[in-house]
């Protein structure tokens, strides 16, 4: 893998589905085909929206073989851990199935230095067999990543890609002029932004439902029709701000469970979305054109 390496797109952080506290993986096999045949890029695999941190090592190597063999798109694979060593260890576990990138999060709840971090991801891109994409989420791991830093990790050939949930505008739009690593969006209330500062894509949970619509929504802009994604986006916006006000995933999980897709079902100490949140989604769903 190297630069080379195209993470453009509609990215879709799958979700895990359960079923009485075990993975459902005939429904997680099923989702991913339907999203597949929606037209997205790939999947992240085990990340935020997948419930990664209630996973076992054991179960999240099962859900990637799972994806894996539903799908032709690539993979990303969530591999964030304390330690370098740890994020290592799940990326040795994971490479039998051949994912295209391991996404890695700074070590959560321990606020390293800038000079830590730096240390942090180039231990591991220096022995990763695949490429790195680094993610960037303050508001979940207690510690930003700094322009200086993502800068100077840009150099390393084995870091290719930011998942950009940092909230700071200017540093984004400096990540995509720099032009080293392709900066997708994390945050799916900054898709449009980043989109139109040249970002790459977004990796976005929202986009689980009525994905034709966001996917046409991104092409739009991706093609410079500003017009056509500024129309898409102003249907979608509310659906992809309301899916967060409660705590991710169990709003979508709701969605999805109403589509017949999965069981609204999450692992403890995640709860399932109120019922009035349930409500007011299912109505933003059904408000939306019936075609892209």
């Amino acid at each position: 893998m190297s630069r080379s390496t195209n993470f453009s797109g509609v990215w879709i952080p799958i979700v895990t589905p359960f079923r009485a506290n075990r993975v459902d993986h005939g429904a997680l096999a099923a989702l991913v085909r339907r999203l597949a045949k929606d037209g997205v890029a790939g999947f992240v695999v085990c990340a935020t929206t997948g419930e990664a941190p209630l996973l076992s090592d054991g179960e999240r190597v099962e859900v990637l073989a799972t994806i894996k063999a539903s799908t032709s798109l690539p993979l990303v694979m969530g591999a964030s851990a304390t330690t370098a060593g740890e994020v290592l260890r799940r990326i040795d576990a994971a490479m039998g199935h051949a994912p295209a990138a391991f996404l890695v999060t700074p070590p959560a709840y321990l606020r390293p230095s800038q000079d830590a971090l730096r240390a942090f991801f180039t231990a591991i891109a220096d022995a990763s067999p695949a490429p790195l994409m680094v993610y960037d989420i303050p508001a979940r791991t207690g510690v930003r990543l700094e322009l200086a830093t993502l800068l100077a990790l840009a150099a390393h050939p084995n870091i290719v890609a930011l998942k950009d949930c940092g909230g700071r505008v200017e540093q984004t739009e400096a990540l995509i002029a720099d032009g080293r690593l392709q900066v997708l969006s994390g945050n799916d209330d900054e898709w449009f932004s980043t989109r139109c500062l040249g970002g790459a894509g977004a990796i976005a949970a929202s986009a689980h439902v009525r994905t034709d619509l966001f996917v046409a929504f991104d092409a739009a802009l991706a093609r410079g029709d500003l017009a056509a994604g500024r129309a898409l986006w102003r249907r979608l916006k509310p659906l992809a701000v309301g899916l967060f006000e409660e705590p991710s995933p169990g709003p979508l999980k709701a969605l999805l469970a109403a589509q017949g897709e999965c069981a609204n079902e999450l692992r403890a100490p995640l709860t399932t979305a109120s019922p009035e949140l349930q409500q007011r989604l299912l109505a933003l769903v059904q408000g939306l054109p019936a075609r892209a």
